[in-house]
């Protein structure tokens, strides 16, 4: 079971050993989307959803989303993070409006930060949700996927 890096000598799931690693910076960019209908984008687009600024909310909860990923996902370590951003694009579709969500997280370290990311974009997308279901239960939150991620052993990617 050595070759399974996840895993113990016993076969028991395991936080992998990242001291030998070597520092780097590392970034990573995921992105979700919500899709509403035409009352919900007016409303968030005028700041007028009782519960308060949709976008703004969201963007700090994505941000504590991306700051707490380890304590969300078992295996991944707690990373000392050097910047959250997360921006927003409207796009109208047929009779709904898409929200595309997209984050970027920064460190410099020794494991790269893809989950954190991921997370950050997962909690942005569900936060809106949450403000807005009030309003119509049947949001639908898009794909969420890496865009990219530079830095580590094993190297850049870019869908």
């Amino acid at each position: 079971m050595t070759d399974f890096t996840h895993f113990n000598t016993q076969g028991r799931a395991k936080m992998v050993d990242i001291s030998n690693k070597e520092t780097t910076v590392r970034t990573a960019v995921a992105t979700s989307s919500v899709i509403v209908i035409e009352e919900i984008y007016r409303k968030i687009t005028e700041k007028a959803i009782e519960k308060g600024d949709v976008l703004s909310v969201a963007q700090v909860a994505g941000i504590m989303a991306a700051k707490n990923t380890s304590n969300w996902i078992p295996m991944c370590h707690p990373l000392s993070l050097s910047g959250v951003d997360i921006t927003f694009d409207w796009k109208k579709l047929d009779n709904k409006y898409e929200l595309h969500i997209e984050v970027e997280v920064k460190t410099k370290g020794s494991t790269g930060v893809e989950m954190e990311a991921l997370t950050a974009a997962s909690a942005t997308a569900l936060t809106i949700y949450d403000m807005c279901k009030a309003i119509d239960k049947g949001i639908v939150i898009g794909k969420t996927y890496l865009l990219s991620k530079t830095g580590g052993k094993s190297g850049d990617f870019s869908r």
